[in-house]
């Protein structure tokens, strides 16, 4: 048995071999050979918790860097794991984490561990193009490379060397997506959604991923189906440029455009998801003669409710957010009376929780011990609903804000 100083010295010095696994996992889409060596094409998962632990924390290494580069467009793989020092050549009896075959879970076979190798199938990417059909073609400004052309495409499992690709894909998901989980893509009723960017080498067009949308069909009786938005996810070197809004209103479309399809929903929606979602509903919106500015100070009617749902697909409470949006658009906020009008109308939704817990609490009242409802009633005292709802109305009413700059913006 050590000495207590002695085991205190061993802990420190064992404390040196662990690893932030977000900082130590580098990924990159490479276009050209030289990407390979240059440190400013690297990005970094938000999250690694899933292969690695809540921590997110790899023990037995200095020095850590797990590369997982892919070619940008059929995402040819290249996986190489290296380390400046490893627990075992210090300490007997310590065993370092098997950071390769936590790796090895999630990402398909068939990537390389020899750069020359994948710099070969690099040079293969000149004869990859986007799966499935063309759904929308889009330009973005960019100040260094001037209009660049994006595309959309939507893909099923049939497309040939599909599914081998979305495999590669969606190992992304486990370090963007805090609850991501892969899907069986066997199942015909998947939806797949692409954006792919065009850029040119040596003079020939070639085509990167950007991002993607997967879309489940459920069916609806009797005869309709519920497109659900399963995931979506814009790689980290293409965020922030309105690839997102772009996706997610080409996807729209096209559903608009099926006869079968009742509405479109979202599984479990990020607060992210929401605002995107916010945006392109109003966008879709602003044009349809139920949300006209003269009709948004009558209030939420049944003529959006059924335009929305005809003519864009979009269900009741959907269509209420997008009511509200515009109709904060179109009111002076300035007018204390037209402020409080509205402020009402929001309240009057946000209000349906408590009114809720309220019912919830008569029940109770029939079948709970007088000391447990005491405790019940606490949690709903009335003067904490009041400020918990004016907090709601505030935090909704700032993102309705910058939806509406957005859009100004854009216009």
């Amino acid at each position: 048995i050590f000495p207590l100083e002695r085991m205190t010295v061993e802990i420190k010095k064992l404390a040196e071999y662990k690893c932030d696994t977000n900082e130590a996992i580098c990924l990159k889409l490479v276009r050209f050979p030289e990407d390979i060596e240059d440190d400013g094409t690297t990005f970094h998962p938000e999250y690694s918790h899933q292969i690695f632990g809540d921590d997110e924390v790899a023990f037995g290494y200095k020095g850590l860097q797990i590369q997982l580069f892919y070619s940008a467009g059929n995402l040819s793989t290249l996986f190489k794991v290296k380390y400046s020092s490893k627990v075992t050549e210090t300490f007997d009896c310590v065993e370092p984490d098997d950071v390769e075959g936590k790796i090895r879970e999630i990402v398909p076979a068939g990537f390389t561990c020899n750069t020359d190798d994948f710099i070969s199938l690099l040079e293969k990417d000149a004869n990859f193009k986007p799966f499935g059909t063309l759904l929308h073609t889009y330009t973005v400004h960019n100040e260094e490379a001037g209009e660049l052309t994006y595309q959309i495409h939507k893909a099923d499992i049939t497309c040939p060397g599909f599914q081998e690709y979305h495999e590669r894909l969606q190992t992304f998901l486990m370090w963007f997506i805090e609850t991501a989980s892969f899907i069986d893509a066997d199942d015909d009723r998947w939806d797949f959604f692409l954006v792919f960017e065009k850029y040119n080498k040596d003079g020939e067009t070639l085509y990167a991923t950007v991002g993607y949308m997967t879309v489940y069909n459920y069916y609806v009786y009797p005869d309709k189906t519920r497109p659900r938005v399963s995931q979506m996810l814009i790689l980290p070197p293409f965020q922030g440029e309105g690839h997102g809004a772009q996706l997610l209103e080409a996807v729209h479309r096209f559903y608009c455009s099926l006869p079968k399809v009742q509405d479109i929903t979202a599984e479990d929606p990020s607060e992210n998801y929401v605002k995107l979602r916010d945006y392109v509903l109003v966008k879709l919106c602003q044009g349809l003669p139920s949300f006209a500015a003269d009709k948004l100070h009558l209030g939420f009617s049944a003529d959006m409710i059924k335009e929305a749902q005809d003519k864009l697909k979009i269900n009741k409470k959907h269509a209420r957010r997008v009511y509200e949006i515009l109709r904060l658009r179109a009111t002076d906020m300035s007018d204390e009376e037209k402020a409080r009008e509205y402020r009402l109308e929001v309240k009057k939704r946000l209000f349906g929780p408590y009114r809720k817990n309220q019912r919830e609490l008569a029940k109770m009242r029939k079948c709970l011990r007088p000391e447990e409802l005491v405790s019940h009633m606490g949690q709903m005292d009335t003067q904490t609903q009041h400020e918990e709802l004016e907090k709601s109305y505030q935090v909704v009413v700032e993102d309705y804000r910058r939806i509406i700059e957005r859009l100004a913006s854009q216009a």
